[in-house]
């Protein structure tokens, strides 16, 4: 995988940001609204924002963030109110996870609609790289999975929700070889993934 670089900002254009160059272009699944879908990227950033942030032109945002860091071609953002450099990481056997964890607001997913209605946004930005090329559907199946081990990594860190209104998951991986068929959490892969998400959020969580 590509190391993860912390940059600071002062404010402009975020308050600090993680950022992976991509050295190869990497096959991705993402559920960002900037960068998200299935597609080869070249870069992914993870920018931590004000809490009062209000922006609405996220896609622009994210290309100032992008040019300042001079990053180029295709990639994914992401935005995040918590602080990206005490966010959780972990691994196993080449699959390899970064999470950032902002919980001041967690929601239950099946809330009811005046809940929905009125929730405000945080983020928890879960970033897994993946040692082998899955095929598309399993890279489907791996948002599916990463999703579940957060769930889980939530419910037993005391989390009052299944996560927040505005989470997002990236997954990348080889864009070339034999493509894996299966991403499921009991898939060789993705049940590494799933444990390495759990222990990446579990150590990114602020005691509660």
């Amino acid at each position: 995988m590509s190391p993860s670089e912390l940059h600071e900002f002062g404010g402009v254009p975020a308050v600090a940001a993680l950022a992976w160059r991509l050295g190869t272009p990497l096959l991705s699944a993402s559920t960002a609204s900037v960068g998200g879908g299935i597609g080869l990227r070249h870069w992914v950033v993870n920018a931590q924002v004000p809490h009062d942030y209000a922006r609405r032109d996220v896609a622009a945002h994210v290309a100032e963030v992008a040019r300042v860091l001079g990053l180029a071609g295709p990639g994914v953002g992401m935005l995040t109110a918590a602080d990206v450099a005490a966010g959780g990481r972990a691994g196993e056997a080449g699959v390899q996870v970064e999470a950032t964890v902002g919980l001041d607001r967690p929601l239950w997913a099946a809330a009811p609609a005046e809940a929905v209605a009125t929730a405000a946004p945080g983020t928890v930005n879960i970033v897994a790289f993946l040692p082998v090329r899955h095929g598309e559907a399993a890279l489907a199946n791996i948002l599916c999975t990463v999703t579940e081990a957060k769930v889980q990594a939530l419910l037993d860190g005391g989390v009052p929700g299944t996560g927040t209104a505005s989470d997002a998951v990236t997954v990348l991986c080889p864009a070339s070889g034999p493509a894996q068929p299966f991403g499921g959490p009991r898939s060789e892969c993705g049940s590494r993934v799933a444990r390495a998400v759990y222990a990446a959020l579990r150590s990114g969580m602020v005691p509660r």
